[in-house]
Formats: C-alpha cells, sequence, structure tokens
C-alpha cells in the first residue's frame, strides 16, 4: 500500500478517536444538530477505519509468523509456510477492501430517478425502439423490486413512443441505472422492410437523479444589509418623522427589497425579509431547472446515430457497449431485463478508474 494513502489512513483513525470523544462531550450531546453531523461522519468513516485497524493486526500477525519461520527447523519452517501464504492471502483482499472503501461515493448514488426515453433518428423504427427500451427497464426495475410510476408518454402511432418519462423509486436505482444515459442504437430489419434490409435507428436515454425541491430558504443575518429611511406618500402623523422604511440587500446575490407599508420599522423589516426569501427562493429554483435541463442536454446529446453508447443488433442478437468495448450475444436476455450483464462490469470500470486516480494522489 502506498505511503500517501496510508498517511489518509491514519489521519482517518486520529479524526474517528477525535469524534468518538466529541460524541461523549456533555456540551455536544445537548447540541442536537452537531451531534447528528459528528455521528454522521462517524458512521461514514467506520468502515475504512475498523478495515485498516484489522489490516495492522493481519501484517502485525504476518511477520511475528516470518519471524518465527525464520527461527525454525526445517519440518516446522515447512509448516508455517502454509500459514504464511493464507496470512499473505488475507492481507492482500484485505487492502483490496480498504482502497474500495476509499472510492469516491457519489452522492446520487442511492437517489430515486426520473427515467426519460425518446425516440431521435430514425422516425417510427426508433418511437418502436424506444418502447423496446421502456419494456427493458421495467422489466429490469421489477427485478430489483423498485416502484415505476409513469409521468408522461407521447405514444407514436406506429407503437412505442415519441417520448416517455417515468419515476422509478427504491433502494440504489441512480447507482443502478446512471451508465444507461446516452445514445442508444439499434439495427434490426423493420416490420415494414419488404426488402429485408437492416435500418439504423437510436434513442436518447436520460437518468435524472431526483433532487429535494426547494420550499424554504435559510438566510444567514451576516449576508444582508439593511438601510432606514423616511417613508414617502400618504401614512398619517408619522411619515416623514421616522425612519420606518426599510431597504434589504442580500449582498452574495445583490437582491434588493424594500418596505413602507408599516408605521413600524419592526414590521416593515418582517415583510421585506418575506419579500427576499421569496426573491431568492425563486432563483435558487430557476437556477435548479436550469441545471437539470444542461444536466439532459449533456446526458443525451443530440440523439444522432454516431453518438451511441450502446448498439443493439437483432439480426447478429448482439449488444455491445461501446464505452468499454464489451460485446455479448445475449440480446434477448437483456432485453428481458437482464441488466446485470451490462450494469456489473460498467461499475467495475468506473471503480477501476477511480482506484487508479486514487493510487496516483
Amino acid at each position: 500500500m502506498k505511503e500517501s494513502i496510508v498517511t489518509k489512513l491514519q489521519s482517518l483513525v486520529t479524526r474517528y478517536a477525535d469524534l468518538e470523544k466529541s460524541l461523549a462531550d456533555e456540551s455536544i450531546i445537548q447540541d442536537q444538530k452537531r451531534f447528528q453531523d459528528l455521528s454522521k461522519e462517524l458512521h461514514v468513516i467506520s468502515p475504512v477505519v475498523l478495515a485498516f485497524q484489522q489490516y495492522g493486526e493481519l501484517k502485525k500477525t504476518l511477520q511475528q509468523t516470518t519471524d518465527m519461520a525464520a527461527d525454525a527447523d526445517a519440518d516446522m519452517r515447512d509448516l508455517i509456510q502454509d500459514e504464511l501464504q493464507s496470512l499473505r492471502g488475507q492481507v492482500d483482499a484485505q487492502e483490496a477492501e480498504i482502497m474500495t472503501l476509499l472510492l469516491p461515493k457519489d452522492p446520487d448514488d442511492d437517489k430515486n430517478v426520473y427515467l426519460e426515453v425518446r425516440a431521435g433518428t430514425g422516425g417510427d423504427e426508433a418511437a418502436l425502439f424506444s418502447g423496446d427500451l421502456m419494456r427493458m427497464y421495467h422489466l429490469f426495475a421489477q427485478k430489483n423490486r423498485w416502484k415505476w410510476s409513469l409521468v408522461h408518454a407521447n405514444e407514436s402511432e406506429q407503437g412505442g413512443f415519441k417520448e416517455a418519462v417515468v419515476h422509478v423509486t427504491g433502494k440504489d436505482v441512480y447507482a443502478k441505472m446512471k451508465y444507461e444515459s446516452g445514445t442508444h442504437r439499434v439495427q434490426r430489419v423493420p416490420a415494414t422492410e419488404s426488402q429485408g434490409r437492416i435500418h439504423t435507428s437510436a434513442c436518447t436515454v436520460a437518468i435524472l437523479p431526483e433532487v429535494e425541491e426547494i420550499d424554504d430558504i435559510d438566510i444567514d443575518p451576516s449576508t444582508i444589509k439593511m438601510d432606514t429611511f423616511r417613508s414617502s406618500g400618504a401614512g398619517g402623523q408619522h411619515v416623514n418623522t421616522t425612519d420606518s422604511a426599510v431597504r434589504l440587500t442580500h449582498i452574495p446575490s445583490g437582491v434588493v427589497v424594500e418596505c413602507q407599508d408599516e408605521r413600524s420599522q419592526h414590521k416593515n423589516r418582517a415583510k421585506a425579509m418575506g419579500v427576499l426569501k421569496a426573491k431568492i427562493l425563486s432563483i435558487q429554483k430557476e437556477a435548479q431547472m436550469a441545471e437539470r435541463a444542461e444536466q439532459r442536454r449533456i446526458q443525451v446529446g443530440s440523439g444522432d446515430r454516431s453518438e451511441r453508447i450502446r448498439t443493439y443488433n437483432f439480426p447478429q442478437g448482439r449488444v455491445t457497449d461501446h464505452r468499454i468495448n464489451l460485446t455479448l450475444y445475449k440480446l434477448e436476455l437483456v432485453l428481458s431485463g437482464e441488466l446485470s450483464f451490462l450494469v456489473d462490469p460498467l461499475t467495475q470500470e468506473d471503480q477501476a478508474d477511480k482506484m487508479s486516480q486514487l493510487q496516483e494522489s
């Protein structure tokens, strides 16, 4: 194991001990939010810390056994060699487990998703294939015991879908579905093709992790500048005699609101704060929608056949995932929802890339 990784692990062990000490502190126990945050952090790092401690014990035992073998006679040394081989295997396995635990986790992996399938190049044949893809994903969802809820569907006249959107909920939905995003290409002879020629068409798939809707917002008081001034216009004896009107400026966003409806500065400030929250909330929701749209655009591309991530070749019963150069002659199985033949290798490839980056850091 690289020294830099050992250093990272040792720092996690130190942090683990600090967290245990903090969580026993009465003042932190009284602060529920702080206590929950620290408990969550402890829960996150516990598996890798415990694995590293077990790794240390195995290394220690291996060293002791190696020393014992050096001092043993020939007959005893032969017996110890079997134990040494077993210990080396355990050390290697434990190191591999630690490296896997250290891999950065996708924060969206445990989220539900919106699955969008749209017909691309190929007209009616593309719409028919989008229907095939929807059935494939529905069967995959059933195998994983996920809940499948249709949000929107625009069916084509010949069958299939011009577009369809489904909400999929359950355990690790995004983790198992995220590699499906992109252009899926199909090669087959359409039912309407009298000459038996193979046609190529495409559909786009987007896997969008569900995000929490923004319903409220907390604004840090230190980010708000408040100015007071005298009200103008009708308002009774207090008009132009007291600085009851309020102007609030949210420094990070530059949003400015004013309120002078009430005679009380306190009431005007409360009203202005309500307006300010509403405006910032609106800005954040617009940004959230823009982010979703951009995420969809990046995932699906233009829907052109040349942008494919996967090809389904019906005449040959072949499925090829072009990202990892994987070809399987299991088309019927894949279309029946056995997507693990593709999902597992894609996940392993992704983890291998992350492992390589981790070892280089």
